[in-house]
């Protein structure tokens, strides 16, 4: 597990505040505007990464919390590199789809 050097995360356009590498990589942080993501490896076969609303009820986001989605396939991308993560993940939320969460990945 690495978190974040917030020093400079006022000027930073994405934050992550927690990233584990590895065959279950997963991690979570936030974006400008008040608005939070998280990713995680399904199936060891797809990066799905799931971007929030702004306010939420609780501490813990649900499928009602979730506006935008982007699945990446796991080929290509070296899971035990935090570089290789990072910009991965980067790159799919800005290409991010609105929509709901998804149920299954497969």
């Amino acid at each position: 597990m690495a978190l974040a050097d917030n020093r400079n995360a006022a000027e930073a356009e994405l934050v992550f505040e927690d990233i584990s590498t590895g065959i279950h990589a997963s991690g979570f942080g936030s974006l400008p505007g008040g608005r939070t993501f998280a990713f995680g490896v399904v199936d060891r076969q797809h990066l799905v990464i799931e971007v929030y609303r702004r306010s939420m009820v609780g501490p813990v986001p649900d499928a009602d919390d979730v506006v935008a989605t982007a699945v990446r396939s796991c080929r290509g991308i070296d899971l035990a590199d935090e570089r290789s993560l990072t910009a991965t993940v980067r790159d799919a939320i800005a290409t991010a789809a609105p929509g709901t969460r998804l149920p299954t990945v497969g």
